[in-house]
This record gives C-alpha cells, sequence and structure tokens, in this order.
C-alpha cells in the first residue's frame, strides 16, 4: 500500500473530546474516525487490524468446535419478553423503538435469547448435544460513560460464542478444558497478558463468571490478584483483601489494579433454555432443558486493550501478530533519482516475498515527518531507503520498539521478518 494513496490522515495534535490513550493514538494514527459519542468509523488501517484480530477469535473459535453464524441485530419484543429481558435491559442498555407499523422492536445488545430459540431447529435430542455456534454482529447498548474509546462504545463488534449441553457437568467441561483455553489464547496471540478473574454475572447470571482482565491504569475494573499463581477476583466479588496471603497458593501477597476486561464466560445454565422452550430427550426419552454457556470477547476492545498496553510517547507499538503491516518503507526524498528508485525496488521485492508493506513515497513530506509518523502508526519494522544506505548498498532497518537501527540487505531482512513472523 502506498502511503501517497492512503484513505485516512495522521493528525498532528490530539482530538479535544478523547481522554483515552487508545482514543488519541488511534485517531492520530488514521486507525478510526469518531463519529459520535462511542461511535467510530474503522479506517483502512484500523480495518486491516481488527481483521487480524476477528482472524485469532475465529482461529480459537473453530478450534474448539465452533460454528460460525450471524444473527439479526433487530429483535421482536417478544422474543425478549419470554425472558422477562426486554423491560430489564430497556431500563438499561437496550435500543427500543417502534417502526412504522407501531410494532415495538430492539437493537440486540446481547443474543442469549436469539440463540436458544435458533437451537429449536437443531436440538431434540441427547444425541445433537453438545453444540457450539459463535458469531462476529455488531452490538448496540446505550452506554452513559462512551468516553473511553473503544473500550465502551455504543455500537461496536463482539465475538459470542454459545455453548448447548445436556448436563452442567458438561458445561464445565467445555467451560475450563475449551472456552478458557481458547480465550487465554486469543489474548496471548494479540500481545495481551490476561487475568482470569470472578466476576458477577450481571443481568446474564446469578452464577458467578470469569473475566479475562489485563492490567492498564486506563481500566475501569480493580481486580485483586496473586501475582505468583494468578489467582485473582474482580472487585464487585472480592473477598481477597490488599496485602493480604493468597488463599488458592497460600504464598503469594494478593495486589490490586486496575484492569480492563477484555472478554468473559458465563455460566447460564437453564434460565435461557427454559425461557426460550429449549428441550431435549435424554437417554430415557425424558424432557430436559438444555445447559447453556455464552463466552463473549470485544475485537474493538481487545485493539484498545492493546494500544493502551502498547504504546510510547510517540505513538503505538503493534505487536506482530495485529499490526496493520508487518514493515513501514520510508523513502527519504532526495535529489537523486536512484533513491526512488532504490524505494521502488525494495516495494516491489517486498511484495514479492509475501511481505505486507506501507510504503511512505509521499513528496510533501520531510524525513522527520515520515518519521515521526512511522512511530505513531507502530508497525513493528521501519525500513529506510536515502542515499546514506545507497551508499552502504543495503537498507536501514529498525524494530519500532527499539532505538538502533542497522544497514542489512533486503535479502536479510526478509529472512528477519520471515523467522520472526
Amino acid at each position: 500500500m502506498r502511503q501517497s494513496q492512503l484513505f485516512g490522515k495522521t493528525l498532528r495534535e490530539d482530538p479535544k473530546d478523547e481522554v483515552a490513550a487508545n482514543a488519541k493514538l488511534l485517531e492520530r494514527g488514521g486507525f478510526v474516525y469518531k463519529s459520535m459519542a462511542g461511535v467510530y468509523e474503522y479506517l483502512p488501517l484500523g480495518f486491516r487490524v481488527l481483521e487480524k484480530v476477528n482472524r485469532i477469535i475465529r482461529e480459537e473459535m473453530n478450534a474448539i468446535g465452533g460454528q460460525e453464524l450471524l444473527f439479526a441485530s433487530l429483535q421482536p419484543k417478544d422474543r425478549w419478553e419470554k425472558s422477562g429481558r426486554w423491560k430489564e435491559l430497556g431500563n438499561e442498555v437496550m435500543y427500543q423503538f417502534k417502526d412504522h407499523s407501531g410494532r415495538e422492536i430492539g437493537l440486540a445488545s446481547t443474543h442469549e435469547e436469539v440463540a436458544a430459540e435458533a437451537a429449536l431447529r437443531s436440538v431434540y435430542s441427547y444425541k445433537d448435544l453438545p453444540l457450539f455456534i459463535y458469531q462476529l454482529q455488531t452490538k448496540f447498548r446505550d452506554e452513559l460513560r462512551a468516553k473511553s474509546g473503544l473500550l465502551r462504545g455504543r455500537e461496536f463488534l463482539m465475538k459470542d460464542l454459545y455453548s448447548f449441553h445436556a448436563d452442567a457437568e458438561d458445561l464445565e467441561r467445555f467451560y475450563w478444558k475449551s472456552a478458557d483455553r481458547a480465550y487465554k489464547s486469543v489474548c496471548r496471540r494479540c500481545g495481551l497478558d490476561a487475568y482470569v478473574a470472578e466476576a458477577s454475572g450481571g443481568l446474564f447470571t446469578k452464577e458467578f463468571t470469569h473475566e479475562y482482565q489485563v492490567l492498564a491504569e486506563a481500566g475501569e475494573d480493580l481486580i485483586f490478584y496473586c501475582p505468583q499463581c494468578r489467582y485473582a477476583q474482580n472487585r464487585e466479588v472480592a473477598t481477597l483483601e490488599e496485602g493480604g496471603r493468597c488463599p488458592k497458593c497460600e504464598e503469594g501477597k494478593i495486589a490490586t489494579a486496575k484492569s480492563i476486561e477484555v472478554g468473559n464466560i458465563f455460566r447460564l445454565g437453564t434460565k435461557y433454555s427454559e425461557a426460550m422452550g429449549l428441550f431435549y430427550a435424554d437417554k430415557t426419552g425424558e424432557k430436559k432443558p438444555v445447559v447453556m454457556g455464552s463466552y463473549g470477547i470485544g475485537p474493538g476492545r481487545v485493539i484498545a486493550t492493546i494500544v493502551e498496553t502498547h504504546h510510547d510517547e510517540r505513538g503505538i507499538l503493534w505487536p506482530e501478530a495485529v499490526a496493520p503491516f508487518p514493515a513501514h518503507l520510508i523513502e527519504v526524498k532526495s535529489q537523486n533519482a536512484k533513491v526512488k528508485t532504490e524505494a521502488e525496488k525494495v516495494y516491489k521485492n517486498l511484495a514479492a516475498k509475501g511481505i505486507e508493506v506501507l510504503y511512505d513515497d509521499r513528496d510533501d513530506k520531510t524525513a522527520g515527518e515520515k518519521f515521526a509518523d512511522a512511530d505513531l502508526i507502530g508497525i513493528p519494522w521501519r525500513v529506510v531507503v536515502s542515499e546514506k544506505t545507497l551508499e552502504k548498498k543495503g537498507i536501514e532497518v529498525k524494530r519500532r520498539s527499539e532505538a538502533k537501527a542497522r544497514i542489512m540487505t533486503a535479502g536479510e531482512f526478509v529472512k528477519r521478518v520471515q523467522r520472526d513472523g
């Protein structure tokens, strides 16, 4: 991608109405555009990051047997009245309105009822269980505090997986052996170190749930955790005391920290299956309610958390797995035509080797401006072609996370990226 043709430009100053680092840096870097409070448009750079996060999530969900589908956002009132949540969610976060015929409709803020009703067409007997479905779908929530960039939005993408089981024991096995491992893998692959914290079920369930919390000053949550064995609790349910001995490992000292919830998993039990009439016949023919689980993770929130935990005073430092491009090629403007010729050659050669490159070929920017933009955008590798590199018969290569640059050949750089990638 030639940066001269890129849709979306960098900004010199922070947006005046943004407080969170993720909002400032993502807007300044040309990744997103704020439409209104809690609503962001993804520009090409941001969409590339989003798609890479989505790919990681899909790979992990598919690996545990998930089948991807897509539910509707527009929801009829009667479906949600069956569970009693039409009024409950309407008083909290659900957008509700009437269409031209006067029928009451809501924009889905979650999809437990929808998933249970859809399963009526697939689950009849114990032989149909367990079953796992998931979607990456736009959610709408009327958040009162939409002031943290992509961390808390009113319109946002959510991955929600729903599991269906014959009994609580089977749910428990999937909950810990499959869902928990998959969520830890998503976080790890995205460069996030998440603590699994016990938490409240909120409007979803009366059972304890588990949140994947990343320590960050920008976090809205506070967790009590053991740095040694990593046992953790959200403040809202915490029985741990700061400075006390960890009850799990009996060795660690409990600490507290602000954190960002990037995902959560819920044992729903039979609450929604009973409400929606989702039953199955067991081996004896007895009719029983299906046991359900729900597992959510927000790709946009993952991106925001990455930025909150991977940035410095100059800009973002993307982990390689989710960076918009592996390499940022910079042509230092020169009166020597050979510089542009060499930069074009390097660009084409890297592309031929399968390495995606953002090529800063802009003629109206100084070297300093290009370097500043490269730091702001935060692509892992910066590659420079200049008169200096021509003299040394190579290219200048520097990691975004390192201060020192080095000269190497394009071939050596390709091997380095392929090895590290």
